[in-house]
């Protein structure tokens, strides 16, 4: 059975809400691909994690070196969980450098990673959309694979795809393009890509990050929330009581002062209020108490560098992530 070029799904033209429906078996992409592609109409597909790490355990039977990639604005609390299901070395690759502001060195950024328990070669961090680092990393794919085969691997929307398609760019013959998109699960099985004679790279559905707020939102939400430029950092001196609002998303209630620095997407509203206020108290609540110089994080919204020890009451979409992590920047 042949498998669509662009997320994997085997290829059928029978039924027209599975996956892998394609009008003709002569076609390359299933019709959904083919709609993400050239209408920017996407369907969504629900899926757990379970197929997913079959796939990594069955790549942790192979000796092949594995690519794990990371977006450096949203960076899964689950990272350590992968280590359950693999243990073959690996090139820990961190995206998205465009994002995260100039101002933060990549040693620094690095550093964050040290206590990862994985077979960890080399950390590398690139920019796919200004080609920072891809020679270097390209150098590194072929000095660690053990085979042609490289697997990639990572959370959802980590830039997997993106990154493929970029070595094919790059450094290959080789024309044909993953279906990229915003919304998890766009890749569906794992799809083969020859790079050249010496080398293929096999991209991997990405885990399902449950507590990433992408899952809980509309469509149209999504280019608010995901950055698409450098992050332009929000600093405050937070007087009490006050109230952070970020857009519709997420409130940060204080009762105590502090110096906050909020890195989210530029097109998001956030305000400062004085004032008290009801504003999305629907939401759910969480109180977190918060050592200094550490960092709040609303997966996949943003994240807020705290100044000062103290607790913060913060509202948001059920079932998102809401915790503390040391400080990234």
């Amino acid at each position: 059975m042949n498998k669509c070029i662009g997320c994997g799904a085997t290829l059928q033209d029978k039924y027209t809400e599975q996956v892998g429906y394609t009008k003709s078996l002569d076609n390359k992409l299933c019709e959904r691909c083919f709609r993400i592609n050239n209408y920017n109409d996407y369907k969504l597909i629900n899926k757990d994690s379970s197929s997913f790490i079959d796939i990594l355990k069955n790549i942790n039977k192979t000796n092949d070196l594995v690519i794990l990639v990371i977006d450096l604005f949203n960076i899964s609390k689950n990272i350590s969980e992968i280590k359950k299901y693999i243990t073959n070395d690996i090139l820990l690759v961190l995206t998205k450098r465009d994002i995260i502001p100039k101002s933060c060195y990549d040693e620094k950024i690095k550093e964050y990673f040290n206590d990862l328990n994985l077979n960890i070669k080399e950390k590398i961090i690139i920019s796919t959309l200004k080609n920072y680092n891809l020679d270097l990393l390209y150098e590194k794919i072929n000095q660690y694979k053990k085979s042609k085969n490289v697997y990639v691997i990572g959370f959802t929307n980590a830039g997997k795809s993106t990154l493929i398609n970029k070595i094919i760019y790059n450094y290959s013959s080789n024309k044909c393009n993953i279906t990229t998109s915003n919304l998890p699960t766009t890749t569906i099985d794992t799809i083969n890509i020859k790079v050249n004679d010496e080398l293929t790279i096999i991209d991997t559905p990405g885990l399902i990050d449950d507590g990433d707020i992408i899952n809980y939102i509309d469509i149209k939400d999504l280019n608010k929330i995901i950055p698409k430029k450098e992050i332009k950092p929000i600093n405050y001196q937070i007087k009490v009581p006050a109230t952070i609002l970020i857009d519709n998303f997420a409130k940060l209630s204080f009762i105590e002062k502090n110096n906050i620095t909020i890195y989210a997407s530029n097109n998001l509203n956030i305000k400062r209020l004085y004032k008290s206020n009801n504003t999305l108290e629907n939401l759910k609540k969480y109180i977190l108490n918060v050592d200094e110089d550490t960092d709040i994080v609303i997966q996949g919204l943003c994240f807020i560098n705290v100044k000062y020890k103290s607790s913060i009451t913060i509202y948001t979409k059920e079932n998102v992530s809401v915790y503390t992590r040391k400080h990234l920047i």
